[in-house]
């Protein structure tokens, strides 16, 4: 199904079908239409068709798993619409390869090299090598979290709603959790219910469950239920254990610190509040996007600080965007290794190949650049304090969705600046640049004479 459309569509395109190209286009595809379906008058709660630039910037944050809003989803949006809404995150956050991959098992197809290629390059999965198995574990994980979610989240609101709309809430928020997405429809995210354990620990799990990367919880998951011979841990895992577990207790510490006395956040908590708050806002920005204390009302300092949470994001293979963690954790390891003079770029006793170092390198980069380039722009067609600028910028590109309040005070052309911030940030935005690049054909069999420069 998908090796024939994947033939037809490189037949009538004036370039080279690629599956990254491919790929690319099926999340314009999918934005589109849900914006096209979140213009219709029955999306609205009040019966009038949503302006196209704000049901695409809807449309965009919940494909990308974002969760910036320019219209309060709870006031704004009908069930009709928050259902489109819904559906669209879980496409954003399963892959769409993975759903199509579902289906062609459903209706009883073989899966393709060409269909294979695809999955690897939206999953992000080193190898080919139990993709098919892989992608039924992530629909069986899915379906198991936001099923255990639901079910908590409902028993907690149980008490303060009606039973079907404590269960749509329960559904929605355990989805948007899980996914990464940050979209709610309180009305106010989470700050109803800073001091709720349950909620709170609900969240929190969905979250860092989605956000580590279904590569990793497979592997941990084996070797933790195996009765057999215990398979080793490969270094990819290790590597996003450790980082997310040491970036979680430093958020922790440091958030705890700087807002322990701001009477506008944590300062009225009682300590096991502020210590549960400042623990949710160390997760929320691995690319969640949900609150229990106010974002607007957070010191410089910790806004600053959540801007480097957010540019590192979630792992890779996951619901969440960001460099990944991997990516940063090498570009630590290459630091390390260069400062102290070491020949390799070692981690666990094993060695990093140099390619993989540059990737991420330029992942570094370039996700630096669009943070840059899209904060520049925003300087100029918004009039908003450069740090609430920058902060919109970096929640964008790590489809976080914290937001100090500007976002629905956006200008037309700021809204479509953090539109094409998010899209880059879901897709990475070096899969971004390899897509919209033309592929070199002509390679060439010699090498240039070596020359240095100065730098530093």
């Amino acid at each position: 199904m998908i090796s024939n459309l994947y033939n037809h569509l490189d037949q009538i395109t004036p370039f080279e079908l690629t599956p990254t190209r491919l790929i690319i286009m099926g999340y314009l595809v999918v934005i589109l239409t849900g914006a096209l379906l979140l213009t219709l008058p029955v999306a609205t709660q009040s019966g009038e068709a949503t302006p196209f630039i704000n049901a695409l910037f809807t449309s965009t944050s919940a494909v990308c798993v974002t969760g910036l809003i320019v219209v309060n989803t709870a006031a704004h949006w009908s069930l009709f619409g928050q259902v489109v809404i819904l559906v669209l995150i879980q496409i954003g956050g399963l892959g769409i390869m993975t759903l199509s991959t579902l289906a062609i098992v459903l209706i009883g197809k073989k899966i393709l090299l060409s269909e294979r290629l695809l999955i690897q390059q939206d999953l992000g999965h080193l190898t080919q090598s139990g993709l098919l198995k892989l992608v039924k574990y992530i629909i069986t994980l899915t379906f198991v979290a936001e099923a255990t979610g639901t079910l908590l989240l409902f028993y907690s609101l149980i008490g303060d709603k009606e039973p079907l709309t404590a269960a749509w809430h329960a559904l929605f928020h355990s989805v948007s959790a899980f996914n990464n997405a940050g979209f709610d429809i309180f009305g106010d995210s989470l700050e109803g219910f800073t001091g709720n354990i349950v909620v709170n620990l609900t969240i929190i799990s969905l979250i860092v469950l989605g956000g580590l990367g279904f590569t990793v919880i497979y592997e941990y998951g084996s070797k933790l239920f195996s009765t057999g011979k215990q398979r080793k841990l490969s270094l990819h895992s290790k590597t996003v254990f450790i980082a997310t577990v040491t970036l979680l207790i430093l958020g922790i510490v440091v958030i705890y610190g700087l807002e322990m006395n701001n009477p506008e956040t944590m300062g009225g908590l009682s300590g096991g509040n502020r210590l549960l708050a400042s623990f949710f806002l160390s997760v929320t920005p691995r690319t969640a996007g949900f609150n229990t204390v106010p974002t607007g009302a957070l010191t410089t300092a910790t806004l600053v600080f959540v801007i480097f949470l957010m540019y590192v994001g979630a792992s890779p293979g996951s619901t969440g965007g960001g460099i990944k963690t991997t990516t940063f954790a090498a570009l630590l390891k290459q630091l390390y290794a260069y400062v102290f003079g070491k020949r390799d770029v070692t981690s666990f006793n094993r060695r990093l190949s140099q390619g993989l170092v540059r990737k991420a390198m330029v992942i570094g980069f370039l996700a630096l650049a669009l943070i840059f380039v899209s904060s520049f722009l925003l300087s100029i067609t918004e009039n908003a304090e450069f740090l609430d600028i920058l902060f919109e910028s970096t929640s964008a590109f790590g489809t976080v969705g914290l937001s100090t309040g500007i976002t629905g005070e956006l200008s037309f052309f700021g809204r479509l600046i953090i539109i094409i911030t998010m899209f880059a940030g879901r897709l990475g935005p070096l899969t971004l640049a390899i897509g919209l690049s033309r592929a070199e054909k002509n390679k060439v069999n010699y090498r240039y004479p070596e020359e240095d420069i100065m730098v530093g």
